[in-house]
């Protein structure tokens, strides 16, 4: 099953047996084997047990809290993973180090090359709108990568990669109920932002959790400053499946008409959008629909999940950076 979403308000979250029981209104709406769980987040208010805690650090799950908008609230987990040698090769390619550079260098290239391949599939299926300027400008941002070797010069080519990719994203969109203008993130004041955001949101729990099993320290990243309680090297992973998954699960909902305006709802005073209840679960269930579809993986041949796929690019890296393997390869698919 992987990860558990609960969003019900009010909900309380409680252990019988082997089982992961969630209760509201005195009903069950939700009983899952603990074995089968990979991760549990809770999105709004709810009430976790004492011993649903403690079942969870026990069987190394992690248990993250969001609001019911998808912003970041933090997250009980079990003890750091104990590989001190994978975080002290972390530590030591801090800073504009050869290796930072290279895993810099890689997070961009993943997410441009998989920005661009998305639009040139798009072009293919949907002749009659032209997409060729902004795959053209994603190509320049992409081609001085390689030899591009200051992290702040690499910023800028993801940056103008990014503003090409969502320059044309309104393109994408069939659906003529919603509209997207540009990426706005704090708050998402249109239905678009508002499931990039939330998506972006539920990856970057995915991505924390596979960086943590690896050994990780989450909050050391090269792509993105530090910056006090932001897990910089969980924002750098995830990059390059961004386009793969949560952009991928936004277009498809809209295009195929699975959520309406009517599943979005805006608060009077910030202009904040948000899904519904109802809204929200569809959205987590194509979500985690997504994570489990599987495809060949290019580096190790063989098919995967994506969500399996976090934990062995995570893989990838700490094996660069302990000086394993020469290079790290991001994920790109065509």
């Amino acid at each position: 099953m992987g990860t558990v979403y609960i969003s019900q308000e009010d909900a309380f979250i409680g252990k019988i047996d082997e089982r992961l029981s969630v209760k509201f209104d005195k009903k069950i709406i939700l009983d899952v084997p603990l074995i089968k769980i990979e991760g549990v987040v809770v999105l709004g208010r709810a009430t976790v047990s004492p011993a649903v805690i403690s079942e969870l650090l026990a069987r190394n799950i992690p248990l993250t809290f969001l609001t019911e908008n998808g912003r970041y609230l933090g997250r009980i987990e079990p003890e750091v993973n104990k590989n001190i040698f994978v975080r002290k090769a972390q530590w030591q390619a801090a800073g504009e180090s050869a290796q930072a550079i290279h895993a810099v260098q890689g997070f961009v290239r993943g997410k441009l090359k998989n920005y661009r391949n998305l639009l040139t599939r798009r072009q293919r299926e949907c002749p009659d709108i032209d997409l060729s300027k902004k795959i053209t400008q994603l190509e320049q941002a992409i081609a001085p990568i390689d030899t591009t070797h200051n992290i702040n010069s690499l910023r800028g080519l993801e940056g103008s990669g990014s503003a090409a990719y969502f320059g044309c994203f309104n393109q994408l969109i069939k659906n003529v109920e919603f509209q997207f203008s540009h990426r706005l993130r704090r708050p998402p004041t249109d239905p678009v932002n508002s499931l990039l955001s939330f998506g972006y949101s539920l990856l970057r729990h995915d991505v924390q959790g596979a960086i943590n099993i690896v050994g990780f320290d989450p909050y050391l990243g090269y792509l993105h400053c530090d910056r006090y309680g932001r897990p910089s090297l969980a924002l750098d992973l995830m990059e390059e499946f961004r386009p793969l998954i949560v952009d991928a699960v936004v277009l498809s909902t809209l295009n195929k008409q699975l959520l309406t305006p009517a599943d979005f709802i805006t608060e009077p005073l910030s202009g904040a959008v948000s899904l519904t209840p109802e809204g929200r679960k569809q959205f987590l269930r194509l979500y985690g629909q997504k994570k489990q579809s599987e495809f060949k993986h290019p580096v190790m041949g063989r098919k995967c999940t994506y969500q399996e796929a976090f934990e062995l690019q995570a893989r990838l890296l700490a094996k660069y950076l302990m000086g394993e393997t020469e290079k790290y390869p991001p994920l790109v698919l065509k």
